[in-house]
């Protein structure tokens, strides 16, 4: 069995003891439990029998668990587990960690090797020496022990999950051979990947496809989130529907991986008496199921720590303790979507969406009526004519900034995605025509998940603060960072006299005072 080793700096261990006790689904993901009787690591949710005290060491990464010699539980599953994403305006050492995580944490973020230190030390302009002390102080394991946990764990949820080959597990998780992949569980784990296999039975496969469940943090007002994407949804790619006590969320998609493309559907809902999301997917999807769940988690931003927003913005917000910001399952769909809607209403821009798939988008086959087509592509967009795009009602400006979008992603020049510089990228977004500040905070509000994007310019936000100005707005929000993006939600949402305020359920204004 592991020895007790101290436990991650910062963290309380009698609070994390009383958390675990009380199966505090608000720490879920935030801290993990090692068990040195039984050699198991745990999430706080989990079910099993509370352990003695003294038997108990914490850790705030589930890659330091497994540096200490844990194995992870196989009942609450650490895989399915909200991931902890502090952010820091302060600390630079922090700040350095923190987006090395993410970058490792984004499987979009790289090509088919996948990342290492020395790649992601360049990407973030300091040497590999430096960030690999850096990391280690702040997470007390090598970049190289979180990205193998990753991995492993991600692993670890296709073998229960699904019935792909162990060929495909090991590739779809980002080993580079069966032989590593097999080295890697065994001697992490102390089990043949197969072995888990025949435990599990692959309890998640349902027909044709494969579910999962995903934990977030309480509070989420999933009504909100599902009412911001069904007042949204694309006819053909996208539904919210009636379901058994929860609305049903569903959507085709596109995922671009090892040099091909896989294309399905997806289905979802809240279940919030467990704090999780089931997660149905298409057995298309199944050898992506890593990079779609980053994503679905990204769409419902349920990695979000609401405690640590809320001791920011409550006392400003005190009716939005629940509210998420709403992401997207890719980027390039996002931003077209946004320039879009520029000056519009919500029902018009949709009108102008469903139009765009109808024309360009690629049709696919699911078991869900109605969901029969795939977004347009960057390839389609750009080589779309101006008379055809025309033709559905887009004005020339607007046909310039979408060529202008698509043939940028076709050219590497622009990246949409959580794991992409935030800076670099809206620089790159405001020198496209038809795109300003406003355009290119909301696309990094939502698709480049920056928790800090505030569109000040926005008329209906600056009336919901009661001031007068973009200049004013970014006076006001500067208490609120680095969460501005939530504060940004919350002031669209709150009652306010102002008539002309949105709620959450309509889209943001431009400086020109129209829905965008």
């Amino acid at each position: 069995m592991p020895a007790a080793p101290a436990s991650s700096a910062g963290l309380e261990s009698d609070a994390c003891y009383l958390a675990m006790k009380a199966h505090d689904a608000r720490f879920d993901g935030s801290f993990f439990t090692g068990v040195t009787s039984t050699g198991v690591y745990c999430r706080p949710v989990c079910r099993v029998k509370l352990p003695r005290r003294e038997n108990c060491c914490f850790f705030r990464h589930a890659a330091q668990a497994e540096a200490a010699g844990f194995r992870p539980c196989l009942r609450c599953r650490p895989e399915l587990a909200p991931r902890a994403a502090n952010w820091s305006t302060e600390d630079a050492s922090r700040i350095l960690a923190l987006q090395a995580a993410r970058l490792i944490d984004e499987p979009d973020a790289w090509s088919d090797d996948g990342p290492g230190a020395a790649r992601i030390a360049a990407r973030l302009g300091v040497s590999d020496r430096h960030l690999r002390r850096i990391f280690e102080s702040q997470f007390g394991v090598s970049p190289l022990q979180y990205l193998q946990t990753r991995r492993l764990l991600a692993a670890k949820q296709l073998i229960a999950d699904t019935r792909l080959p162990m060929t495909q597990v090991a590739m779809s998780s980002g080993f580079a051979s069966v032989r590593r992949f097999n080295a890697a569980f065994v001697a992490h784990y102390g089990l043949n990947p197969s072995a888990l296999r025949r435990a599990g039975a692959a309890s998640g496969r349902q027909g044709d496809s494969v579910s999962v469940r995903l934990g977030y943090r309480p509070p989420c007002d999933s009504e909100a989130m599902l009412g911001f994407f069904g007042r949204r949804a694309l006819r053909g790619v996208e539904q919210v529907t009636a379901g058994a006590g929860q609305p049903l969320f569903a959507r085709t998609l596109r995922v671009a991986q090892g040099g091909r493309s896989h294309a399905g559907w997806l289905q979802l809902r809240f279940d919030p008496g467990r704090e999780q999301v089931l997660l149905q997917v298409g057995e298309s999807l199944a050898t992506v199921l890593p990079t779609v769940i980053s994503r679905v988690r990204a769409l419902l931003d349920l990695d979000a720590e609401p405690m640590v927003i809320n001791s920011v913005l409550h006392a400003s917000f005190p009716d939005g303790d629940g509210l998420r910001v709403p992401g997207t399952v890719d980027g390039f769909e996002l931003a077209v979507r946004a320039v879009l809607g520029q000056q519009i209403t919500v029902a018009a821009a949709r009108t102008l969406g469903s139009r765009l798939v109808e024309a360009f988008g690629e049709p696919i086959a699911t078991p869900i009526d109605g969901l029969d087509r795939l977004f347009p592509t960057p390839a389609a967009i750009a080589s779309a004519s101006g008379d055809a795009l025309g033709r559905l009602g887009i004005v020339r400006q607007r046909q310039a900034a979408l060529l202008a979008l698509a043939q940028g992603m076709l050219a590497g020049r622009l990246t949409l995605h959580a794991g992409a510089d935030v800076p670099t990228t809206l620089a790159a977004l405001q020198a496209l025509p038809g795109i300003g500040d406003w355009t290119a905070q909301y696309i990094a509000m939502r698709a480049l998940r920056w928790p800090d994007a505030f569109p000040a310019g926005d008329v209906a936000l600056q009336k919901a603060l009661g001031v007068g100005s973009a200049r004013a707005a970014a006076e006001a929000s500067q208490a609120w960072r680095p969460w501005r993006g939530y504060a940004v939600l919350r002031a669209w949402h709150r009652p306010t006299p102002v008539a002309a305020a949105p709620a959450l359920a309509e889209e943001p204004r431009t400086r020109t005072g129209a829905i965008a």
